[in-house]
């Protein structure tokens, strides 16, 4: 189903793919769509295996999201523009599985105390409750399973690292 990396020297562990997602602030979501793919940025959380992202209760990626759950997401850790080698430096991730609309109201506040937690740490509980409560109405939560993943570096960063 998924191909071996071809540039496999350049192929991150697991581990450093979980610790990129564990500190990403933002990636980007694919989504198949009828007549061309959807990829949108979003913020996200990511917790033992799956990751969690927010958003409204209608709109086209909801829309997508129920037609087919398969979804894959990108993060960039590392982007590091070097102009006398023509090149970056990089590092990131693909994560591919499926998501689904969260509908048990404890596993949706459980989310999106994640998330408030890793955006906004320094915010009392209380102003955190407060802000979920006041979006609470309209906010949808979403749970993508990870089935697989794929951590890749700069062939230079990977010559560093032998």
């Amino acid at each position: 189903m998924f191909k071996e990396m071809r540039r496999n020297r350049q192929l991150l562990s697991e581990h450093e793919n979980i610790e990129i997602l564990k500190r990403g602030t933002s990636g980007v979501l694919a989504l198949a769509g009828e007549e061309y793919p959807y990829a949108v940025p979003l913020s996200y959380i990511y917790d033992n295996g799956k990751i969690y992202f927010h958003c409204a209760k209608n709109g086209q990626k909801i829309d997508m999201l129920k037609a087919n759950g398969k979804a894959s997401f990108c993060v960039i850790d590392k982007d590091e523009i070097v102009p006398k080698e023509y090149t970056t430096y990089f590092k990131s991730v693909i994560a591919f599985g499926n998501i689904r609309i969260i509908e048990d109201e404890k596993q949706k506040r459980a989310a999106i105390e994640k998330l408030a937690e890793k955006y906004s740490p320094a915010e009392t509980a209380e102003s955190k409750e407060k802000a979920v409560n006041e979006s609470w109405a309209r906010l949808c939560m979403l749970e993508m399973t990870i089935i697989h993943m794929t951590g890749k570096q700069a062939i230079e960063l990977a010559r560093k690292n032998v």
